[in-house]
């Protein structure tokens, strides 16, 4: 649901300058075509990748979670043109995980949101913002985003290495008018940081059987602990948004993160990494030219169809309550 605070709106008008970076509040966006798709994927092995313990994959299933892919070609924002790749797990909040499917109607209650895994972004700006403020994992990389008569792609490649590429079949028609938030959860200098953005925009969106993706990762290290994910070839759902606009709130909230023993002291990264950036709004090279990535998804027959799944979950209902609440 789209609830943007009044608090926004009343800062029309008004400027900040923060970490060097001036911005025209509100911090928004214009005129920007994005992509998302939605993948199945091992839920236990996605919990390993979420920090600390209060964070949980959302399952759909008893054993399923999601990865969320979106790109977004930000072309109207205060610090420039850019590229957004992001990666993300589907996620809720609390002190145990959360009964499957049930955050997706009731996500104030559970904390719904997706814990961003990677968020390579083209610009120096973009990632001194982006990671210095809201805490968010960015960091400079070759990206590209086409449109093209039956596809919408993007690309993302670093340091020479390839490593994430999505692809999804276009819709015919963008028709649905969208206004939505939602929640960013990301670690940063030791803390768990949460975040929202409230976008609007007309989509184009394909479910189940009919939505088609292809989802490539490539031999990049950043990229690796995405192929233990076992993600399914088949997408859950793939959208296309011809244009959106959007709003980050300058409101964030933050934990520290803990665990049963002292962390080293490099984990996660701290300022350190953000303090020597510039402003530059100049963006990286798209990546070059290179053959086709292998396909990373698993075998069809190694992961269980979304139509067993949800059989399971209606005749044996009161397994996933037992899991959820041991």
């Amino acid at each position: 649901m789209f609830r943007m605070p009044r608090r926004i709106d009343t800062q029309t008008g008004r400027f900040s300058r923060v970490d060097g970076i001036p911005y025209e509040l509100p911090i928004n966006s214009k005129d920007s075509p994005a992509l998302m798709a939605a993948f199945p994927i091992d839920a236990e092995k996605a919990a390993r990748l979420l920090p600390g313990d209060e964070l949980h994959p959302l399952r759909i299933s008893r054993k399923k979670g999601v990865l969320m892919i979106t790109v977004i070609d930000y072309r109207t924002t205060d610090i420039g043109a850019y590229i957004e790749f992001s990666v993300a797990i589907a996620c809720t909040f609390g002190p145990r995980r959360a009964p499957p499917l049930l955050p997706v109607l009731f996500q104030k209650k559970y904390g719904l949101g997706q814990y961003v895994v990677d968020l390579p972004v083209n610009t120096e700006v973009s990632v001194k913002g982006g990671k210095g403020i809201w805490g968010m994992p960015k960091h400079l990389g070759n990206l590209d985003f086409r449109i093209e008569d039956g596809t919408v792609s993007s690309r993302y490649d670093e340091g020479g290495k390839r490593a994430v590429r999505i692809e999804i079949e276009r819709p015919k028609k963008a028709w649905l008018p969208v206004r939505m938030a939602a929640a960013n959860y990301c670690a940063f200098r030791g803390m768990l940081m949460k975040s929202y953005i409230y976008f609007r925009g007309k989509l184009g969106f394909r479910l189940g059987r009919r939505a088609r993706a292809r989802l490539e990762l490539g031999d990049h290290p950043r990229v690796q602990p995405l192929k233990d994910l076992g993600i399914s070839s088949k997408p859950l759902f793939t959208g296309f948004f011809p244009k959106t606009s959007g709003v980050l709130d300058d409101h964030f909230e933050a934990w520290f993160l803990s665990q049963p023993t002292l962390p080293a002291d490099t984990y996660p990264e701290g300022l350190e990494s953000v303090f020597p950036l510039g402003q530059s709004q100049t963006p990286m090279p798209p990546p070059g030219e290179a053959p086709a990535l292998s396909s990373s998804t698993a075998p069809e027959g190694e992961l269980l169809t979304m139509e067993q799944e949800l059989v399971e979950e209606v005749t044996h209902p009161h397994a996933s309550e037992q899991e959820a609440h041991p």
